[in-house]
């Protein structure tokens, strides 16, 4: 059994969480069953229960609680993924202490000392000095639906915007790129996710400009359908240029600076910067769209989850 370790939170945001969900699928159809141990997080444990996931909520926020033994005995986990982005290290501490192989993605707490793997696909300071025993940096470890490759073309205009800041948007800026777009005279699609908690700035600043969508159904169709994507510093802009799309990064959090920087680097999107300075200037859609996302089917590879899944199995 392979345990997903995973935070979802109104801070935190969904992302981990979809990312885990899609490695936990490539575990299962290399014939691996798995399960997911999250907090306490409503938006998080029911998308779980929509796609049938196995999973128990536990206490992530108490580090000196000792549920992880426990579970590892109940459940018979013979590989453990911490998907948290700061793991304790008395979590993860107590899962070594019972000789289970431990992984982590993308991992800046004290626990990813003690990881036996650290894949960092999302590790763009080249300065940064990561930890664990034995640490595998790169965008060939990202982990991307498959069901991209179906939906990969090269965009030639900004015709049709598209705007997803993130399960949870926990800054609404969503609204704020709504009423910077409203005054550029810019149409877009807005998709807000299970965790959004802004419905009253939404309705105040949806106009008939604006295609308002909540959890759709799936993104990378959406996707299909548009010719630039605003979005956050997290997953989805790395989808989105899977898919050919170009995007304009803006950075939610701080830690998400280096990734809308390092994306632009690459070619497939403009950083619009930190979100606290976002502005008209930061949003200009005169972009040199085949170009780039030309660029962005040629950087962003789509097979990191059957890599790491092999990576984690010859352990």
């Amino acid at each position: 059994m392979i345990a997903f370790c995973v935070e979802s939170s109104h801070a935190r945001g969904m992302g981990h969480l979809f990312r885990s969900c899609l490695l936990a699928q490539a575990f299962a159809e290399a014939g691996y069953p798995f399960k997911f141990y999250v907090g306490d997080h409503v938006a998080g444990t029911e998308l779980l229960k929509r796609r049938g996931v196995s999973f128990e909520v536990v206490p992530l926020d108490d580090c000196d609680q000792d549920w992880e033994t426990a579970a590892i005995l109940r459940d018979g986990i013979s590989v453990w993924i911490y998907d948290r982005h700061r793991t304790d290290i008395r979590s993860a501490a107590r899962v070594k202490a019972m000789s289970v192989p431990l992984a982590m993605l993308d991992d800046r707490g004290s626990g990813a000392a003690v990881a036996d793997l650290h894949f960092a696909a999302l590790a763009f300071e080249p300065n940064e000095i990561l930890a664990g025993k034995r640490i595998l940096r790169g965008l060939k470890y990202l982990i991307l639906d498959p069901e991209i490759r179906n939906y990969r073309r090269i965009r030639t205009s900004a015709e049709k915007v598209i705007v997803t800041l993130g399960g949870a948007d926990t800054y609404g800026v969503t609204t704020k790129v709504m009423s910077l777009l409203a005054t550029m005279g810019r149409k877009a699609t807005i998709v807000v996710g299970p965790a959004f908690a802004h419905d009253e700035d939404l309705a105040r600043e949806s106009t008939s400009d604006f295609a308002v969508k909540r959890n759709v159904p799936s993104l990378l169709e959406e996707f299909a359908m548009h010719d630039v994507a605003i979005t956050g510093g997290g997953m989805t802009p790395f989808e989105a240029n899977a898919c050919g799309l170009p995007c304009i990064v803006i950075a939610n959090e701080d830690f998400e600076i280096p990734v809308g920087r390092a994306l632009e680097k690459l070619g497939g999107a403009l950083f619009a910067g930190h979100h606290s300075a976002l502005n008209q200037r930061s949003l200009a859609l005169d972009l040199p769209v085949q170009s780039m996302s030309k660029a962005a089917l040629q950087q962003i590879p789509v097979d990191g989850a059957a890599r790491i899944v092999k990576t984690v199995l010859s352990i």
